[in-house]
């Protein structure tokens, strides 16, 4: 364990040495602690585990749409829906069928399941790139607010305030559409415009709150033993930067990390129900912006991604809670 981080950490109970098996004295790191600490918990087990499900959904959708036997938008509404645009397989007029296990959409008889599995693909892609995108973002930000002391702290905390300021789905629903509109003219990069789109404002609208905590954190940190014992020695800012505050501020940026995944999850299902989000590509939130008409008559078409994003952002902001108290040294659970 180094200086800083006795420093940083207080006295902890539970970094007491324990005497190994040969009599010697064996301490535990911080992060050990906390690591151990979330280990143990199982709540914490059971979401990291839905969690990773997820992810393996996501990762091999294709391979799942395989051996489930069906396609992502293949459906054809001639001969996937009758007269009515209803499904000719499946519900909500049918019984259950492996043909389509969530049953087809109506109108345009694409299959539910692979939409779903692509869902949960886009859902977790955009929002883990927008997270750490915004993370790295907050963190840099936040080092260069909190480490100097005049126009640089001034500056950043004013665009800070300024961002927080700007109502976040006004400016989302305005500016989107004119990022998009920029490759209208080329269908083959509309696809990829919208999914940049969305990432780009869900990543500006997203490192405030991580840059003003981690600014606090450097405030009360710059004046530590460790950091003047740096500058005696010479050591460049950048190396004191990233080399002797960066790591000690470990704990707080995932923290944050884990607790803002599950947001930008959210916000991007309640975007893509405005419509701003992706196009040409399956989306939780589009889905549920078409189900809603057919809630009366087919309410599995409207329940399977609700389901989904429901139950992925609860294990995620459960996950995020057992992080941040297993990183907390003032909590004994």
């Amino acid at each position: 364990m180094t200086v800083s981080e006795v420093l940083i950490q207080g006295p902890d109970p539970e970094i007491n040495p324990e005497p190994s098996p040969g009599g010697e004295v064996a301490g535990r790191s911080p992060m050990r602690i906390a690591l151990d600490r979330l280990l143990s918990d199982k709540v914490a087990m059971l979401c990291a585990g839905i969690v990773l499900l997820f992810i393996l959904i996501g990762i091999f959708a294709p391979l799942l749409c395989k051996l489930f036997g069906v396609e992502v938008r293949a459906g054809d509404p001639v001969t996937d829906t009758d007269s009515f645009n209803y499904p000719v397989i499946g519900p909500p007029n049918y019984g259950f069928t492996w043909e389509a296990p969530l049953g087809l959409e109506p109108n345009s008889g694409n299959d539910l399941l692979a939409e779903w599995f692509y869902g949960a693909r886009t859902s977790l892609m955009v929002a883990t790139i927008a997270t750490v995108v915004s993370t790295v973002a907050g963190v840099v930000l936040g080092l260069i607010a909190g480490y100097s002391r005049g126009w640089g702290d001034r500056v950043v905390t004013f665009v800070t305030d300024l961002f927080l300021t700007l109502p976040f789905l006004l400016v989302a629903i305005a500016v989107s559409p004119m990022l998009v509109e920029r490759w209208r003219e080329n269908p083959a990069m509309l696809d990829n415009a919208s999914l940049i789109a969305l990432i780009v404002i869900l990543s500006i609208f997203g490192w405030m709150g991580l840059a003003r905590l981690i600014r606090g954190e450097v405030i009360s940190l710059r004046e530590r033993e460790f950091i003047e014992a740096a500058h005696v020695l010479g050591m460049p800012t950048h190396r004191i930067l990233f080399k002797e505050l960066l790591p000690n501020l470990v704990a707080p940026i995932v923290v944050s990390f884990s607790l803002s995944l599950p947001a930008t999850i959210a916000a991007e299902a309640t975007l893509a129900y405005l419509g701003v989000g992706v196009t040409g590509r399956p989306s939780w939130g589009q889905t549920i912006l078409r189900a809603q008409n057919w809630f009366d008559e087919y309410p599995l078409f409207l329940y399977a991604p609700i389901v989904g994003i429901v139950v992925l952002v609860f294990a995620l902001n459960l996950l995020g809670d057992a992080i941040r108290d297993a990183f907390d040294p003032k909590s004994f659970r």
